[in-house]
C-alpha cells in the first residue's frame, strides 16, 4: 500500500519537474504547468494515476499552508498604506463583478443561489501568484498600473477567507441565505476575539520558550503543530481547515518570530500547493471540454469581458490614465488559484454537481493559459502610458537596510541609522535579545540569517544595502555568499577580525570589509600622534594613507608609495 502511494508521488513530482520549467520558460508561469502535469498523468491523459481522491486530500495541505502564510503577511500597516485602492477599487471590483456573475450564472444556468453566491465571487478573483510574477518580470510593481493591480489582488486575498467560511454554512440547507451571512459575520467576530486573546496571551510565550531551546527541529515541529492544530480545530466546529490556518497566521502576523516561521513553512507550502494544482489537473475531464468546446470558450470570453468591463471604468474613477486603466483591466481578467480552491470545496460539499465543476475548472484553466498573451498587451499599454506621463512611475519605497546580527555592533549601527532617518530591518537568532530590543523600539525579528529563506523573508532580494555584524566568522562567510546569490546588486558591508578574514570576505562578494583590529590600531595611533606633536591634520593624513594602503592590499591591489 505504501509502495503504491510512493509510486504515485514519484510520478506526480516527475511530471511537475518536466512540465513546470517548460511552462515557465514559455512565459505561462508555474500554475498552468502544474495543471497540465496533472492532466497528463491523470485519468484524462496517460492514466498513470487513478487515485485522484486520496491525492486531493493530501494536496489540501497546500491550501492550508497558503492561507496560513496569507494570514502572517496580512499586516495592518501594509493595508493602511494602500487603503484607498485596496478598500475602494478592490472592494468595488469584487462586489460588482461578483454580483454580475452570480446573477448571470443563476439566470443562465439555473444554478441555485446557494451555489451561485459562491461561484460568482470565486470567478471574480484573479491569480495573485500569476499576476505578481508577471508584474515583477515587467518591472511594473512600483507603477500606478502595478500598484492598482496589487491592491485589487490584496483585497481579493482578504475575501477568500469569508468565502471559505461560507462554504460549509451554505451546504446546510435549513438556513435561509440571509441567516447564513449573519452567521458568517458572527463567526468572523468570534474569530477576531480569538486572534486578539490568543495572540497576546498564549502564542507568543510558547514561541519564545521554544526559540530559547535553539533547536530548529523543535521550532519547525511547533509551527507544523500550530498550523495543523488550528485547521483541525476549525473543522471540528464546522468551518474549513483553511480558515483555521488563516487564523493561526493572523496570530503570528505581529510576532517577532514571523519571518522565521514563514521560512520554515515555505518549502512545505510550495510542495503541497503544487500537489493541489496537480490534483486539480487530474480532476479535469477533457471530455467535458471536447463535448462542449464552443460553450466553454464562449463562457471564457464572457467572463473576461465582464471582468474587464467592471474594472476599467473603476480604475479610471480611481485616478488611473486611459491606457493604464485598460492595462489593469486586461491583466486581471483571468480567474485564479483561489477560484480552483473554492470550486473544489463547493463540489466536495455537494453545492455544485460534477458537470458544473468540470466546466468551471476548464474555464479557469483556459483563462490562466491565455493570461501571458494578454499580459504582454497590458505591458505595452502601461509602457506607452508611462512614456506619455499619463501614469508616472512612483518612487519606490526606500529599500530597507538589512542588519544581519544585532549584538553590540549591530545595535550601535541601528542607533546611527535611526538618527539619520534611514529605515532598516534587523535579524538575530537570540530570541531573548529580539524580544528585549523590540520592546526598546528596534525593528528586529527572530531568525537564523544563515538561511536563505530568512533572508528572502526580510527583503534581501530588494534591499540596497546589507550590513553583516556577526561575531562568528564561519557564519559571516555563509551569509555573505548567500546574500550575493540572492541579490547580485546588493551592497554588502561586513566586519572582519583580521586581514586574512577581510580578504576571504572580499572574495566571497563583500563590497566593503572593515577590519576591527586595524580600526582599533588606527584610532590609538591617531591619538598618540596628536598627543605627541599636537598636529591633528598631519596625524589624519598619515592615518588615511595607512588605511588606504591596507585596504588596497585586502582588495588585491598594489598602491604605489607616495613620493
Amino acid at each position: 500500500m505504501m509502495a503504491n502511494y510512493l509510486l504515485d508521488i514519484v510520478i506526480l513530482l516527475t511530471a511537475a519537474v518536466v512540465a513546470v520549467p517548460v511552462f515557465r520558460a514559455a512565459g505561462f508561469g508555474a500554475v498552468p504547468g502544474f495543471l497540465v502535469a496533472g492532466i497528463l498523468v491523470g485519468p484524462s491523459g496517460l492514466a498513470l494515476i487513478d487515485n485522484v481522491t486520496d491525492i486531493g486530500q493530501l494536496a489540501e495541505l497546500g491550501v492550508i499552508l497558503l492561507l496560513f502564510v496569507i494570514g502572517i503577511e496580512l499586516r495592518p500597516e501594509r493595508l493602511w498604506l494602500m487603503r484607498r485602492l485596496v478598500f475602494g477599487l478592490g472592494t468595488l471590483q469584487l462586489l460588482i463583478t461578483g454580483a454580475l456573475l452570480t446573477v448571470g450564472i443563476h439566470l443562465l444556468f439555473d444554478v441555485p443561489y446557494r451555489a451561485a453566491i459562491l461561484i460568482g465571487p470565486a470567478l471574480a478573483l484573479s491569480s495573485t501568484a500569476f499576476v505578481v510574477q508577471l508584474l515583477a518580470e515587467q518591472q511594473m510593481l512600483h507603477t500606478h498600473y502595478g500598484r492598482a493591480s496589487l491592491s485589487v489582488l490584496l483585497l481579493q486575498d482578504l475575501a477568500v477567507v469569508p468565502l471559505l467560511a461560507l462554504v460549509p454554512i451554505l451546504a446546510v440547507r435549513e438556513f435561509p441565505i440571509g441567516a447564513d451571512i449573519a452567521v458568517a459575520l458572527l463567526e468572523a467576530a468570534v474569530i477576531l476575539l480569538l486572534v486578539v486573546v490568543g495572540g497576546r496571551y498564549l502564542l507568543q510565550p510558547i514561541l519564545h520558550r521554544v526559540a530559547l531551546a535553539r533547536s530548529q527541529e523543535i521550532f519547525t515541529a511547533l509551527v507544523v503543530v500550530l498550523v495543523l492544530g488550528s485547521a483541525l480545530l476549525t473543522e471540528h466546529i464546522g468551518l474549513s481547515m483553511a480558515m483555521g490556518a488563516f487564523i493561526a497566521g493572523l496570530l503570528i502576523a505581529g510576532s517577532p518570530y514571523r519571518h522565521g516561521i514563514v521560512a520554515e513553512i515555505h518549502p512545505f507550502r510550495d510542495l503541497f500547493l503544487g500537489l493541489f494544482f496537480i490534483s486539480m489537473g487530474m480532476s479535469l475531464n477533457l471530455g467535458a471540454f471536447l463535448a462542449q468546446p464552443f460553450l466553454l470558450l464562449g463562457l471564457l470570453v464572457a467572463l473576461m469581458i465582464v471582468k474587464f468591463a467592471v474594472l476599467w471604468p473603476l480604475a479610471r474613477a480611481f485616478g488611473l490614465g486611459k491606457s493604464s486603466g485598460v492595462a489593469v483591466g486586461l491583466l486581471l481578467t483571468q480567474s485564479g488559484e483561489f477560484g480552483l480552491i473554492l470550486f473544489a470545496y463547493t463540489h466536495r460539499v455537494n453545492l455544485i454537481g460534477a458537470e458544473l465543476f468540470q466546466q468551471l475548472l476548464v474555464v479557469v484553466v483556459l483563462s490562466m493559459l491565455v493570461t501571458p498573451l494578454i499580459a504582454r498587451l497590458a505591458e505595452r499599454l502601461a509602457t506607452v502610458s508611462r512614456d506619455l506621463t499619463e501614469v508616472r512611475k512612483e518612487e519606490p519605497a526606500p529599500a530597507p537596510i538589512v542588519l544581519a546580527g544585532f549584538g553590540r555592533v549591530g545595535r550601535r549601527i541601528a542607533d546611527i541609522l535611526t538618527m539619520a532617518g534611514k529605515p532598516y530591518v534587523a535579524i538575530d537568532s537570540n530570541s531573548s535579545l529580539v524580544l528585549r530590543e523590540r520592546a526598546a523600539g528596534y525593528r528586529i525579528y527572530y531568525g537564523d540569517v544563515r538561511r536563505p529563506e530568512i533572508l528572502r523573508s526580510v527583503g534581501v532580494a530588494d534591499a540596497e544595502l546589507v550590513i553583516v555584524t556577526l561575531d562568528d566568522f564561519e557564519a559571516t562567510e555563509g551569509v555573505v555568499a548567500t546574500m550575493h546569490e540572492l541579490n547580485a546588486d546588493v551592497t554588502i558591508l561586513v566586519r572582519g577580525h583580521n586581514s586574512e578574514q577581510c580578504r576571504t570576505l572580499r572574495k566571497l562578494g563583500a563590497n566593503l570589509v572593515v577590519s576591527e583590529n586595524l580600526e582599533a590600531s588606527l584610532e590609538l595611533a591617531r591619538e598618540a600622534l596628536i598627543r605627541d606633536d599636537g598636529d591633528a591634520n598631519k596625524a589624519e593624513r598619515l592615518i588615511r594613507r595607512f588605511r588606504d594602503q591596507h585596504y588596497a592590499r585586502v582588495r588585491g591591489k598594489r598602491r604605489r608609495k607616495p613620493i
